[in-house]
This record gives structure tokens, sequence and C-alpha cells, in this order.
């Protein structure tokens, strides 16, 4: 028993006409009374034969003062009923009548409609995925299926009621700031998105800045690996996927840095909505004067040492204990002269996969800061900094890929990187592209260098 709810099919439709979807389907069915539809729905005879469908009714009725209901079954006619099926409805004293079943546009699926307009060569590989960032989808649609762009939006757009634009990325790319150009497919022009990711708010424009809501895992695992208090910097922040949880999440100090101005000025909106502009410091410098600048910034201007940072669950204590006689908040500690950790940058961050790793020779004497003794800042740097560097890599073997990154990486840097440098897969972006992210201390002999 098996029933074609399939959509009409209409190949080749480039414009979408939902009055084009609409079906009927003539089912059998059993009459009986209202108070008998429990019962019989679980009747063992019935199991097999009962209509059973997402979205649609099995009990139904003809007339709304009608005391008897339809129990609808999965087929047209009676012989396609079982024998003990038929025998039960008569003991039952059911009558066996005919009901239609309306289905429209509203019942299918996106899928289900997308399947029903392209041409069949094209079916197999229908665009079945797309990325979804705060009421926006984007789609990157092959060139075989950009006639049908504005149908796969719109239907897209219908199927899902949280979404209110539908674009596609381009091929093309900013060669300065490097986003995506897109097209409008369905939906309202407006590309300014609100996201949330690691307990955060994000708002931005979406059609103006770098966002990749598919790297959210890596954003929260390299922040777990920040310790509260720690001074992060943040070559291109973005609009700070790394940099804000940095600060709300483990109180750490961030310098956060990018070239492209739209992407600093809802950076300083993120900052400041999600209350942590005590620990962010916001620069719009190009990633290889910021590295060279950021070390000389902690040490001679460094943040002002914020409010005593403080987990939600200590927040939450405190203010349940708030009215507790006993209670009492420690002081700040003295702000007058920064204490050595803030001075010290202990992470750095360079998302910027595209051509981060050619941004390594700007740490080739990173820590010779001027104006300051070499001797003091030797015993502030007890321990080097951790350069977390994405990038991509077309070998796919991981021992391949390692070689691969580590040379080009020593290139630029001027030396080998270290032995126990870590190289961590961050995801598949194309059949032969790997994004990968290497952890390495930097190298005494690289950051003391003379400039």
């Amino acid at each position: 028993m098996s029933l074609n709810l399939s959509p009409p099919v209409h190949r080749g439709m480039t414009v979408l006409d939902r009055a084009a979807f609409t079906k009927s389907i003539r089912l059998l069915g059993a009459r009986v009374p209202a108070a008998r539809t429990g019962p019989l729905l679980k009747a063992e005879p019935l199991r097999k034969c009962v209509l059973r469908e997402p979205r649609l009714r099995n009990v139904v009725y003809q007339d709304p003062a009608d005391e008897d209901r339809i129990i609808l079954f999965r087929v047209e006619s009676e012989d396609e009923l079982p024998n003990d099926a038929r025998q039960f409805l008569d003991s039952e004293g059911a009558t066996l009548v005919h009901h239609d079943v309306e289905l429209d546009y509203d019942y299918w699926s996106r899928e289900q409609i997308l399947e029903s307009v392209l041409p069949e060569e094209l079916c197999a590989d229908a665009p079945s995925s797309f990325t979804i960032t705060g009421h926006l989808a984007h789609y990157n649609l092959r060139d075989e299926y950009l006639p049908f762009k504005h149908l796969v939006g719109q239907v897209t757009l219908d199927k899902n009621s949280n979404l209110r634009t539908v674009v596609n990325k381009l091929d093309s790319i900013d060669t300065q700031f490097r986003f995506f150009k897109m097209e409008l497919l369905a939906g309202d022009d407006d590309y300014v998105v609100e996201a949330n990711e690691s307990s955060c708010k994000f708002k931005f424009d979406f059609s103006r800045v770098y966002w990749n809501s598919r790297l959210g895992h890596e954003h929260e695992r390299l922040v777990s690996i920040f310790k509260p208090g720690d001074v992060v910097a943040d070559a291109f922040a973005g609009v700070g996927p790394f940099a804000v949880p940095a600060a709300k999440q483990k109180g750490c100090i961030v310098y956060a840095n990018d070239l492209n101005p739209v992407s600093v000025e809802w950076l300083r909106v993120n900052v400041e909505s999600n209350k942590v502009s005590d620990y962010v410091r916001v620069s719009e410098l190009d990633g290889r004067e910021f590295i060279r600048d950021v070390f000389t910034s902690a040490w001679h201007n460094p943040i002002p040492t914020p409010p005593p940072y403080k987990s939600a669950k200590q927040k939450a204590r405190e203010r349940h204990y708030k009215t507790t006689p006993a209670y009492t908040v420690a002081p700040a500690p003295d702000a007058a002269q920064p204490a050595p950790a803030l001075r010290r940058v202990g992470h750095i961050v360079m998302n910027l996969p595209d051509s981060a790793l050619t941004f390594l020779d700007a740490f080739r004497g990173a820590l010779s800061i001027p104006d300051a003794d070499p001797a003091a800042v030797r015993e502030v740097y007890t321990s080097m900094p951790t350069v977390h560097v994405h990038c991509f890599t077309r070998e796919l073997d991981p021992e391949a890929a390692k070689r691969d990154l580590s040379s080009r990486g020593a290139s630029a840097l001027g030396a080998p990187l270290p032995e126990d440098a870590v190289y961590h897969l961050v995801r598949s972006v194309a059949p032969n592209k790997e994004m990968y992210c290497i952890s390495f201390v930097l190298p005494e002999s690289v950051a003391f260098q003379q400039r």
C-alpha cells in the first residue's frame, strides 16, 4: 500500500507559480461513530492501512454537525484493503466511503518542490544546504543552477518562516577585505543581521564583512584555550567572534584589530552591546602593522586593569547572596601600575586563512620593543606568546598538509616552526581544500631579533 504524494512535475519552471502545485487524492475511508475513532485507530487489523503521513489528518468529517467521523486509509479502493481489515470493519458496522484530500503548495517541502521543477539531470545534486545567519540564508549555487536561482530563493523563503532574506554568494571576493559579494535571490534587501554565538550577540552587515557560521566550533575551541586574565591579540578580528567571547566568557584582555572599516564599526557595536568595553581595545590597522605594534602598545600603554573578572556562575551567586549581611565585594586591584601580566601578550590569533601565513614575518623583532629595557621585557616574557594562525592547504593527507604548512610558515617566520606545533584540522572547505589552525610558541630567536 503506497500513496503518490509527490507534487506535480513542472520541469524547467524558473519563476515560481504556487498555484501550479495542487493535487487531489481520492482515498478510501470508513464512516464510524465519533466515539469509536480512538479504539479503531489502535485496532490491530487496521494498523497497517490507516493513513499515517506527516501533516495529513487521518480522521476527518464531511459535516461539522455530523456525529460520524471518517477514518482515512492509505488506499484508494476497497480491493486494496487486506481481508482482515475488511472483516473487522464489517464487524464494526463501518460504512466505506471515498474522501478527497486536497494538497497544495504549502504541503510540500522545499526539497520536494525543487525536485519537481529542476531538470531531471540536476535533481541528484539539487541545492540541499544553505547557511542561516540571523534572518538571512545564503547559498553557494553552482553555475548549472543559476537559471533557477530566484525560484530556489523564493521556495527557501516560503518554507522557512524565520527567514526574511535569501542571497547567493558570488565567486568574486573583495580583494582588500576578503568578504564575498552576493546577490539577492528573494525577500527583503536587508543584510544587517543579528547572530548568537558563544553566549554573545553579534550584529553586522553580512554583505560588507566576513562571517562564517560554520566556524562557530572553532571560535569556541580556541577561546576555551585562553585563561582568565590572558592578554589576547586578534589581528584579523572581523566583527569579534574570537575577541568578544574571549573577553565576555574568559575575562581576557583583548586587542582586537581589523583593516575593514565596516568590520571595525560593527566590532565596536558588538563590544559595547556585550558589555566588554573595559576588556577590549579596538584598532583599524593592517595586520602586519598591528602585530608589530601590539607588543609595544601592551608594554607602554596597556589596557587599564578592568573590574575583577567574574564568571556567569559567580555573578549569579553574588546576586543570590548580596542581601546577606556577611556578603562583601573584594576591592578592585590598584590600577596605578599595570600588572606585569597585562603587559604580556599571551596569545595572537590570526584568522585570515587565505593569507595569514604570509604575515608571520611581522613577528621578527616583535619583542625588541622601542624605549623598553630589554631585561625588563625578558623578565615579563618568561614564557613566549602562542600564535594561532589559520591557513588553507591543498594537501588532503595530514602529514603532507603538515609539511606544506610548516614549510610555508617557516619561510615567512624566518625560522622553523617548533617541533611541538599543533596542526588542528578545522574543516574541509572544498573537495581539495582544507582549513587548519597551527598553534605554536613564538621562538625567542625570532621575537627578540633586532628591528
